[in-house]
């Protein structure tokens, strides 16, 4: 049977926001497989704010996506042909698959972990608490600013994907939770249901007031995935000898922005920063393990965004920079089979 792939491929860097016209939408045909590989049909796509950063010519930790080829990207796949004794047919499959329909792999192939055909949990899940978002909060909570009973955590961008799984994580070891949400609806959520102890509006006239209000003994930790003012406005909150966990400056993914270099906060507050890349651990087995265990208690809730379609890729990921999600973004791709 042959199949036709789809394939979005970068054709220009955007400038600011993404857009469908920096992109081709290529059709092919699937090749035959070789021995040793293995045909995956995508079902799920993570998207997720690295994903912008990839698409900039710039020093970064990978290699920037080149013009010309398929759009990096994470993602959930599941196996509809194999000629390779270590992936069965139905298997689920994940890694970087990139924005298209089908992916072939070798099965010596790097950086992939196969799953049973039916995990027990929504395969969005697996993107999001169970996936990337949930290990780079688990990580960032636990080695890189632990944060302890009765400490106050803050944690910006506190309803999407890693700060809404973050501040639970917070509250399961005991720390007073504080979340920066845009919006009230937002702000509501990250009390009402995600159990937050307070939340604060980083789009309100008083929003510094706010944090001030919501963080009377100070801020130990900062779990930080926005910078620019937001990141500046906790620091100044931020306790001697606090602790900042560096996952993302999302502020200026789409704008360009270079962070302040005002570095005194460091200094009279003797704080300690560590930046981070969930690509460092490789003990995944453990965080998820533990986040799985928590969603079974009922310590941990889940939701996710599921936008639709593959070809809406580049407009889908702009709702990273815009608010208008909840939890972990994600694309359905094709139909769970």
């Amino acid at each position: 049977m042959s199949h036709v792939n789809r394939q979005l491929r970068l054709k220009s860097r955007p400038e600011g926001l993404v857009s469908r016209d920096n992109f081709d939408l290529v059709e092919q045909a699937v090749p035959e497989l070789k021995d040793g590989e293995v045909l995956i049909r995508v079902l799920y796509l993570s998207m997720d704010p690295t994903n912008r950063i990839w698409m900039r010519d710039i020093p970064q930790y990978l290699p920037p996506v080149a013009i010309g080829e398929v759009m990096r990207a994470l993602g959930l796949g599941r196996v509809v042909a194999s000629r390779s004794s270590h992936y069965a047919e139905g298997d689920l499959v994940q890694g970087v698959t990139g924005w298209q329909d089908y992916l072939v792999l070798h099965e010596d192939a790097k950086g992939y972990v196969r799953l049973p055909a039916d995990p027990g949990i929504p395969l969005p899940t697996l993107l999001g608490a169970c996936g990337m978002s949930g290990v780079t909060a688990y990580y960032g909570l636990t080695d890189i600013a632990p944060v302890h009973a009765g400490e106050t955590l803050v944690i910006s961008a506190a309803a999407g994907s890693v700060g809404s799984i973050a501040g639970q994580i917070g509250k399961i070891m005991g720390a007073r939770v504080v979340g920066i949400a845009g919006g009230a609806d937002k702000c509501r959520y990250l009390v009402d249901e995600l159990g937050f102890d307070a939340a604060v509006d980083y789009k309100a006239e008083d929003f510094k007031q706010q944090l001030k209000a919501a963080t009377p003994d100070g801020v130990h930790v900062n779990f930080e995935n926005v910078g620019g003012e937001v990141m500046r406005a906790v620091l100044s909150r931020m306790v001697i000898g606090g602790r900042v966990a560096l996952c993302g400056m999302i502020s200026g993914y789409n704008s360009g922005e270079r962070p302040s270099d005002d570095f005194s906060p460091f200094i009279m507050k003797r704080l300690t920063l560590r930046g981070f890349l969930v690509l460092d651990y490789t003990r995944t087995k453990e965080a998820v393990g533990a986040i799985a265990g928590w969603i079974r208690a009922g310590q941990l809730k889940t939701e996710e965004t599921v936008a639709e379609g593959l070809e809406n890729a580049p407009v889908v990921l702009n709702r990273l920079f815009d608010g208008s999600h909840r939890g972990k973004l994600v694309l359905r791709v094709a139909a769970e089979a």
